[in-house]
């Protein structure tokens, strides 16, 4: 009995220690994808980030996957040049363009929680889709709710001001191009992502 509890115990100490792991694999990964980026004239950029927000919530679930992009926006308002344009601070983190960064948070946890149905990740082999392409759509919409929000608090402009300065048009276009692009590799079973769990 008491070597089973043990092994119960070696298990979860495990498994957290891998969470833990991805979580600041998927930090780091994201603050690299966040350098390659294209400056737009409203001062939002577009990058790479919002592809290790969607497999932080993809492979890790929400609870982790949050954590993780929660890391990476903590670590860049702590100074370290994660963000787009190797920005950094907290003044970038409460600047026009914050309200993505904390988007990004929440989007990374309900991506893991509609794409897995549960607070606790599944392999990514089991991962319809559809489940998969439902959870990023949702993503990119809080995203934008609260990207948009916090920009029209900061700059004072209405909301069709803060959808044109941001160039809302061109971004979703290419977020669309993302999803996409996630989808196939879940669907494709790439080796990889099926050896996570």
């Amino acid at each position: 009995m008491a070597s089973e509890q043990a092994e119960a115990v070696d298990l979860v100490a495990s498994d957290t220690v891998k969470q833990l792991s991805g979580a600041v694999l998927f930090a780091a990964l994201t603050a690299v994808l966040a350098q390659f980026s294209i400056q737009l004239p409203g001062g939002v950029p577009f990058s790479f980030q919002p592809f290790g927000v969607f497999f932080a919530g993809l492979l890790l679930g929400p609870l982790w996957g949050g954590f993780s992009i929660g890391l990476y926006v903590l670590v860049g308002a702590a100074g370290a040049p994660v963000f787009s344009n190797a920005g950094a601070g907290i003044g970038y983190v409460l600047g026009p363009t914050g309200g993505f960064l904390f988007g990004f948070v929440i989007a990374a946890a309900v991506i893991g929680f509609i794409s897995h149905r549960s607070l606790y990740p599944e392999p990514i082999a089991e991962l319809s889709p559809v489940g998969t392409t439902v959870a990023l759509f949702t993503g990119i919409i809080i995203i934008y709710l609260f990207g948009v929000a916090w920009f029209m608090y900061v700059t004072k402009l209405g909301l069709t001001g803060a959808i044109s300065k941001i160039g809302v048009q061109a971004l979703v276009v290419g977020d669309m191009i993302k999803v996409g692009i996630t989808v196939s590799i879940v669907a494709g079973g790439n080796e990889l992502l099926n050896d996570w769990r």
